[in-house]
């Protein structure tokens, strides 16, 4: 009988992975094939194989230059509690710049006489997703 591992152990190796050198620049690889894949089934292979290129151009200069920057480092595998604290500020002011062009994409949509769609679904699921977080952060702490 075999006994599963505690969910402290496989947080512990997920983390690990997370902080290992290579995790970003093979995300970026993999990413760069499924957006490859993605452009090729579109009818877009020469867009699909410069994404490819470029991704994993990427990720081989993350890889490259992550042991001389700490900037790059902090974002990739060597985080520290101050890097945690910068990544969820940077992340904060990024979804807001998002939620902002969105907001006004949907305003120009419905002047211009449309449903305001796509954009009002996704300012839709970004505010649950707030109010969500929002909610499991208070139950939690």
């Amino acid at each position: 009988m075999t006994r599963e591992p505690s969910p402290a152990a496989v947080r512990g190796k997920c983390e690990g992975l997370m902080r290992s050198k290579w995790f970003m620049p093979l995300f970026c690889l993999g990413l760069g094939v499924g957006v490859f894949v993605a452009s090729w089934l579109g009818g877009h292979l020469g867009a699909g194989l410069v994404s490819l290129a470029v991704m994993a151009g990427f990720g081989l200069f993350l890889l490259l230059v992550a042991s001389s920057s700490e900037t790059i480092r902090g974002l990739t595998f060597g985080r520290d509690e101050r890097f945690a604290q910068i990544d969820l500020r940077a992340t904060a002011v990024a979804g807001l710049a998002v939620l902002m062009a969105l907001i006004v994409a949907w305003l120009v949509a419905v002047a211009q006489g449309h449903s305001g769609s796509p954009y009002g679904w996704l300012l839709a699921i970004g505010g649950l997703a707030y109010m969500a977080a929002v909610a499991f952060f208070r139950w939690r702490g």
